[in-house]
């Protein structure tokens, strides 16, 4: 439980707000491992072996580790600009997108968009859409027509952790 809430916190200081932790994301989301250990313990504990047990068992691989360990990132879902690396790729035919039901007016009236983060989150099986909807309340998934975007000029990205991303799906690229 303990890590579950210190992931959640890292989580927060690497996608959205490194300044409460005092530490800097270069223009590619990577920040010093030292820097994020020495932040996080001004206000609770970790170590570097703590550190390394989050990234491994994180189920849903939001972190990564340079190669030598000294810096670690998010994968994705950034709320502020970082360029993580992504590179494009075409994406199967059908992808979904779990919400709560309370974003489906939203959502039929004009697509899907990133909101405060960069990118759309896209899932290659229905059951994690479910499971991401069911964040939000009652889920509702989306089917979205990705392989007919990406044949009409839209760009996807798929992180290291398997999330599919892209900037936005219209409404008519959303199935029934």
């Amino acid at each position: 439980m303990r890590n579950d809430s210190l992931s959640k916190y890292i989580s927060l200081i690497l996608r959205h707000h490194p300044e409460i932790a005092d530490v800097t994301l270069d223009s590619h989301g990577w920040a010093k491992v030292s820097d994020l250990i020495a932040g996080i313990n001004k206000t609770r504990h970790i170590d570097m072996a703590m550190l390394e047990e989050i990234v491994a068992n994180d189920k849903k691989g939001r972190y990564s580790f340079s190669e030598d360990k000294k810096y670690i990132r998010a994968n994705q879902g950034h709320s502020i600009n970082v360029d993580v690396e992504l590179e494009e790729c075409e994406p199967p035919e059908i992808l979904y997108h779990g919400t709560g039901e309370k974003f489906t007016k939203s959502i039929n009236a004009e697509g899907l968009n990133s909101g405060t983060r960069l990118y759309v989150h896209l899932s290659g099986d229905y059951d994690t859409a479910v499971k991401v909807g069911r964040r939000h309340g009652k889920p509702v998934v989306y089917v979205v027509k990705s392989g007919e975007m990406f044949r009409e000029g839209y760009k996807f990205f798929r992180s290291v952790n398997g999330v599919w991303l892209t900037k936005e799906v219209p409404v008519n690229y959303l199935a029934d």
